[in-house]
């Protein structure tokens, strides 16, 4: 049966039932029968759509998109050896959470919501601001005072309502929360149509590597947007008979900011309280994730790993992958300095995204490139 399940108590909702968290407060997960028919994907035309027997959203007259997906993967010679990097930074809107703002907004507009509600330190506010302005739905973004200029000038060119919130990133949650007690809440941690969307980066991994999976995915985490949705698609893979064996999960997180390291590390089941100090990978600058003992169990179930890189690490990367001609932003590329600090994570073909453009955040890469 088809439809959303809480993680703490096990009640079952109806898939169209408008709610992004249980009545018991708990979270959602979708509990839905993805269909993937290698033949007749490869009759349509490359985006994540292709799909669309894998995504829950009933009336093809409600999909918001565009023709996002299928970004190239391209093996890249680092040093110790190649991994292969999937270019995501070549969405609509500069990221790949355009994967989880594609699947809901068009649940949101299936379901008829006028309004949503959406908290970020930039990215997800960017791809859910311009799926709305697509959809005619009316947007409003919180984010922290401390987000990069061109992500918050993004938002406002898409014509959401954009509110900076002082404080740290959780006084920014706690804000979209109390938002979204009237407001329908597009969270790319609490709404579980986003990750059926970003679970499609596995599918693409899956059909670009010859209908296979790799042995290994290196994903920057910080609420585990990208990690739990690879999970989820190369589960789906698995439970259709299409691979027989679920990838390594490997967790990079900011050294500044890394809860989740500490659980890993510690055999915690529940996120611990960390000191969150400032970084130059503000994507991952996440001290308290919402979805903290999924991601970990996720880690542990695949026999992935938690690491950590400091930003001088990243900074290293950084260069590196300019001198490639890939110009991203710094959260992009923790799995590359990951790969680089690590020699125990390598082992077979190994894929990490490049998650953000570059652009985005051109004052640090600016003063990064100023410095070396």
């Amino acid at each position: 049966m088809n439809g959303l399940v809480c993680q703490s108590c096990a009640t079952v909702y109806p898939m169209n039932d408008p709610r992004w968290r249980c009545g018991c407060g708990g979270l959602l997960d979708i509990r839905f029968e993805a269909r993937l028919d290698p033949e007749k994907i490869a009759r349509r035309k490359p985006t994540m759509w292709r799909y669309r027997e894998a995504l829950p959203v009933g009336d093809d007259a409600a999909v918001v998109s565009f023709d996002e997906g299928m970004t190239p993967i391209l093996p890249v010679e680092l040093g110790p050896g190649v991994l292969h990097l999937k270019l995501e930074q070549l969405f609509t809107t500069g990221s790949y959470k355009d994967r989880g703002a594609a699947v809901l907004v068009s649940k949101a507009k299936e379901l008829g919501i006028e309004r949503v509600v959406e908290d970020s330190s930039g990215n997800a506010g960017c791809a859910i601001a311009a799926y709305a302005a697509k959809a005619g739905i009316r947007c409003e973004i919180l984010v922290p005072e401390s987000t990069s200029p061109g992500k918050l000038a993004q938002i406002l060119f898409y014509g959401a309502a954009l509110k900076r919130i002082p404080g740290s990133r959780e006084e920014t949650a706690k804000a979209a929360l109390a938002a979204a007690e009237s407001t329908y809440y597009a969270s790319h941690s609490w709404n579980p149509f986003f990750f059926q969307g970003t679970k499609t980066f596995a599918y693409e991994v899956w059909e670009q590597m010859g209908f296979r999976a790799p042995d290994a995915i290196l994903l920057p985490v910080g609420n585990g947007t990208l990690l739990i949705g690879s999970y989820i698609g190369f589960r789906d893979l698995k439970e259709a008979g299409r691979i027989d064996r679920i990838p390594r999960h490997i967790a990079v997180q900011a050294a500044n900011c890394a809860p989740l390291l500490r659980m890993f590390r510690d055999g915690l089941d529940v996120v611990p309280p960390v000191e969150s100090r400032e970084t130059i990978a503000e994507g991952v600058a996440i001290a308290a994730p919402v979805r903290g003992k999924e991601i970990v169990d996720i880690v542990r179930r695949t026999g992935g790993q938690v690491v950590a890189v400091d930003d001088a690490e990243v900074e290293n990367a950084l260069l590196l992958l300019g001198r490639k001609g890939l110009y991203v932003e710094p959260t992009s590329a923790l799995p590359v300095a990951a790969y680089l600090k690590y020699p125990a994570l390598h082992g077979g073909v190994m894929v990490a995204p490049l998650t953000g453009h570059g652009l985005k955040a051109n004052e640090k890469m600016l003063k990064i490139a100023s410095v070396r």
